[in-house]
């Protein structure tokens, strides 16, 4: 059985779960499941955790993603990108100039509050918002902040003019950042209606563009029994994490999974790694209720 993480390059039109479903034919395993839901409508990077790096998909799940995106001023929609009804227009001839655009950038870069669009995943009572917005229901629904690392302005235009501007950014972001409510964001500063028009996942964690393979590009792989190739060990995705060797001391302590005196780095660090012969044995983090003591969160048994 293949242990190891995947990064697939997802293509429109499909949802993550499609991903998942031909991929557990692919690999003949049931053990395949995404980092978190990429839209139909969007293509991009997709790490999928394979046999025993399931376990880790909540640290992929949670790491940080870089978009790049075309930002759409003049109208704004139902779903805040190009596949929603429109709500407003604005038809004006607009002229706005780099400077503006630049600083409204800057002011949505950092800690920023984000209202999740009602055609989202979010569950407000137990239902997702889309299902509210499939039946015409508008909901409050709870803002929460993210983190905009950095807003980048992609083309090098000097003024923007016309009924409807387009331009593109790159977004480096926290979990949970709504694009789309970006967009229109950038639309509210600028006194505009505005939308995502597209959108792709250039990285997810450790994971860019350049490491990814298609679904038919993995099946051909699959064929020529090359996987090996393409799937790549649990440890690539805990790179971020100080790493120290199990020695004879800690050995069997660590490889049973028992609390222990408390590592230095994790001051510093909210998780450390220990490994032997370079694989993952453990992930140890501060133990929640005992002062000075930390407590494995993850076990990565030994595996052929």
């Amino acid at each position: 059985m293949q242990h190891g993480i995947l990064p697939l390059w997802k293509e429109r039109g499909m949802t993550s779960h499609d991903c998942v479903f031909k991929l557990r034919k692919i690999l003949q395993t049931k053990k395949v499941g995404h980092t978190g839901t990429l839209d139909p409508g969007v293509e991009g990077v997709l790490p999928i955790c394979i046999g025993n790096a399931t376990r880790l998909a909540e640290y992929l799940t949670d790491a940080g993603k870089t978009y790049e995106a075309v930002i759409s001023i003049g109208t704004s929609t139902t779903t805040e990108d190009a596949e929603g009804e429109i709500v407003s227009e604005d038809s004006s001839v607009k002229t706005i100039s780099r400077e503006q655009l630049l600083q409204v950038l800057a002011n949505l870069t950092g800690e920023i509050s984000q209202t999740p669009p009602m055609y989202s995943a979010v569950k407000v009572n137990g239902r997702k918002l889309y299902e509210y917005a499939r039946q015409g229901q508008i909901i409050e629904r709870p803002s929460r902040n993210v983190m905009i690392y950095s807003l980048e302005l992609l083309d090098d235009e000097l003024v923007y003019e016309g009924t409807t501007i387009t331009f593109p950014v790159r977004i480096a972001c926290s979990k949970g950042t709504y694009i789309r409510t970006l967009a229109v964001q950038i639309g509210e500063e600028l006194g505009y209606p505005a939308h995502m028009a597209s959108l792709v996942r250039i990285a997810s964690g450790n994971f860019k563009k350049e490491d990814c393979v298609t679904i038919s590009e993995l099946r051909e792989i699959a064929e020529a029994g090359e996987l090996d190739k393409v799937i790549m060990p649990i440890e690539q995705a805990l790179t971020n994490y100080p790493t120290f060797q199990v020695n004879e001391e800690n050995h069997k302590q660590i490889t049973n999974g028992q609390v222990l005196p408390m590592h230095a780095s994790l001051e510093e660090h909210d998780k450390i790694v220990f490994v032997e012969s370079g694989k993952a044995v453990a992930i140890y983090i501060k133990h929640p209720t005992k002062d000075g003591l930390m407590k494995p969160e993850k076990m990565f048994p030994a595996v052929d």
